[in-house]
This record gives C-alpha cells, sequence and structure tokens, in this order.
C-alpha cells in the first residue's frame, strides 16, 4: 500500500492520494459507491492520459 498511496500535508491538505497524483482515495470511493465500474475508472484514467500526452505546457512569464 505504500507503494501506491501518499499523504502529503502540502498537497490536497493532506488528503490520501494516488501516489504521483492529485486524486484522492476519497474520490475514486465515491465513484464505486455511486455504481462506477472499475471498468468506467480505467476508461477514464485511458482518456485522461490521452489528453495529457497530447497536452502542451507553455510557460507563461509575467
Amino acid at each position: 500500500m505504500e507503494n501506491r498511496i501518499e499523504i502529503n500535508p502540502r498537497v490536497m491538505a493532506g488528503k490520501p492520494m494516488i501516489k504521483g497524483t492529485r486524486i484522492p482515495i476519497y474520490l475514486i470511493l465515491d465513484l464505486l459507491a455511486a455504481g462506477y465500474k472499475s471498468k468506467d475508472i480505467v476508461a477514464a484514467i485511458e482518456y485522461a492520459s490521452g489528453i495529457l500526452k497530447r497536452e502542451e505546457v507553455v510557460e507563461v512569464k509575467a
């Protein structure tokens, strides 16, 4: 479990989340409780991954 869950007081107010993300554990549990199937969650992850692969980061100078 320690390899997948992290608690960092400076991120998401210290709520437990998936390591390396800002996805809180409560959100995953809420989705499952609402009837989402694990395949729905995997599909959402695949969708987000595809979007992020094409995303460009642009530095904005003030």
